[in-house]
């Protein structure tokens, strides 16, 4: 099998111009071209009057040594780049590996796990999806918030309620991340994902992959507990030997992967109280834009129609240094009271797998360090806590939102004007800028000010802004050796809660690592104990 690279044509291509362009890159007649598989598509979208395809393709041709003998640029011999789990470990396991969150992290280790033998168990603080989608679609109805099972926290992670986006920048040299891919897809994600640029799978879509995942891992030997919280662990001589579960019970563990969601605050104090080593780290925080998703389509695309809606990614150096930049950008998507604390109120954008709404929204936030917040551990989970706070408060319960002409001129807003608002949760006008410190504000006006440059109209006065974004990555790091362990033996800390990931496939790469470590370390508990 050969790769071929950098084979363009015009986004209204047929098949057989495909077949025909590799065959002259090749220099072979179509007829000698046995299949085809696309294994990287992207869009040139830097000439809006001619919009490219740009696809990375493995084929199988005859004669395929001799095509290779002719060097030609960007054909070279395709790798085999299949994922292997590592050989198992010398160590005889004695209580059962458990793993603390079924977001991407959880899931995807104790996948591989399960696999390979050693019947994980998962427990999850929130619900499985079907309870889960019913707990988050009455809490948007209604305002009443499960603090246990909500956007945040349940089957999935907070990814389950997003736009599904499977993008990374992580190179790896063990094929991890084309595994997840394959997973994904197995357990009911489209195909495309498997070679899209910036692919995704959309929340409709996802429940059900979370659904079929955690079937397929209970019937490969592991267990999922829902509705259990980690709530203490117990150490002796600074090896884990039980955790405590609901405050409640206790159950002998020796080996326990924290694959905790970036919300899960109540348990990062309990693992400081007991001695874990967490540090502050620096995360970012701002509000969540809304434009006609017509305008972004316009300011990528040009005039050409029958593209899937367009997305962005934007980014800003202030005047006084500090780093503006778009986030999780969701086209044709919905703003989401994300909320997971009382009293409290976080938002957070979603997408369905068509994206098909007549807005896109992404959030625009600002860098914030310690110096910001302070030093000790959970600082900066108090500066999140104090802009949740003032958020709730200023909305009473609702999502505040205000235009971005009146964030300008610091006062509330009091209709909207061409652009329609599409949340799922309930909203109301305020000022956003008696939520954030002056100098958050300022940043965000000169961030959009500047992007206007790069997309026009996206400082328009109508654009409609919503807060609080403040869930965009882990303000902790939990403290871990090159073979992921903790200062205390036993917990391996991993994923985006953990500080090492920011998002699906980040996170669901470091559970994988994780899982490999203790596959090589262990061998499965023997069957008869």
């Amino acid at each position: 099998m050969l790769t071929i690279r950098q084979i363009k044509l015009p986004i209204n291509h047929t098949q057989n111009e495909l077949k025909q362009k590799i065959a002259q890159k090749l220099k072979i007649k179509p007829k000698d071209i046995i299949d085809i598989k696309i294994n990287k598509q992207s869009i040139d979208a830097r000439h809006k009057d001619n919009l490219l395809y740009v696809y990375e393709l493995n084929i199988n041709v005859k004669n395929e040594k001799q095509i290779l003998k002719k060097q030609i640029k960007d054909v070279l011999k395709a790798k085999d780049e299949t994922y292997k789990i590592p050989p198992k470990g010398n160590i005889q396991l004695q209580n059962p590996i458990i793993i603390v969150g079924a977001g991407p992290a959880g899931l995807f280790a104790g996948y591989i796990l399960a696999k390979a033998g050693y019947k994980p168990i998962i427990i999850e603080r929130g619900e499985n999806v079907d309870n889960r989608i019913k707990t988050v679609e009455k809490f948007w109805k209604t305002g009443v918030l499960n603090p246990n099972s909500n956007v945040q926290f349940g089957a999935g992670g907070a990814g389950t309620f997003s736009d599904g986006k499977l993008n990374t920048t992580a190179k790896d040299k063990y094929y991890r991340d084309k595994e997840i891919l394959k997973i994904f897809v197995k357990n009911g994600a489209p195909k495309n994902i498997l070679y899209l640029n910036k692919p995704h799978i959309g929340t409709d879509i996802l429940r059900n992959v979370i659904k079929n995942m955690t079937n397929e891992i209970i019937n490969m030997g592991g267990t999922i507990h829902y509705q259990t919280c980690l709530t203490n662990i117990n150490t002796q001589n600074n090896q884990l030997i039980s955790i405590e579960i609901n405050h409640q019970k206790i159950i002998n563990c020796n080996n326990l992967i924290l694959a905790l969601g970036h919300s899960s605050r109540d348990t990062f104090e309990m693992l400081l109280n007991n001695g874990l080593n967490i540090i502050p780290k620096p995360f970012a925080v701002g509000i969540r834009i809304q434009h006609p998703q017509s305008l972004i389509n316009q300011a990528q695309y040009g005039d050409n129609q029958n593209l899937p809606p367009a997305s962005y990614k934007l980014t800003y150096q202030t005047s006084n240094k500090r780093g503006v930049y778009s986030f999780c950008m969701c086209p044709g998507g919905y703003v989401v009271n994300a909320s997971s604390e009382p009293n409290m109120l976080a938002i957070n954008g979603m997408s369905n797998y068509k994206r098909d709404t007549q807005n896109a929204n992404s959030a625009i936030i600002v860098t914030i360090s310690p110096k910001d917040f302070g030093t000790n551990p959970l600082d900066g989970i108090k500066f999140q806590r104090n802009l949740e706070t003032k958020a709730f408060q200023l909305g009473q319960g609702k999502i505040p939102i205000q235009l971005y002409q009146d964030f300008i001129q610091n006062k509330p807003s009091k209709n909207f004007h061409s652009i329609n608002p599409i949340f799922k949760g309930q909203y109301t006008f305020s000022n956003l800028r008696d939520i954030y410190p002056e100098y958050i504000s300022k940043a965000l006006i000169e961030g959009i000010e500047n992007f206007n440059k790069k997309i026009t109209g996206f400082a328009s006065g109508d654009a409609i802004l919503a807060a609080v974004e403040s869930r965009t990555s882990s303000p902790i790091k939990i403290i871990r050796d090159e073979n992921f362990t903790s200062n205390i033996n036993g917990i391996y800390p991993c994923g985006e809660g953990a500080g090492y990931a920011g998002g699906i496939m980040t996170s669901a790469i470091d559970g994988i690592k994780v899982a490999e470590q203790i596959i090589k370390t262990f061998k499965p508990i023997k069957k008869d104990t």
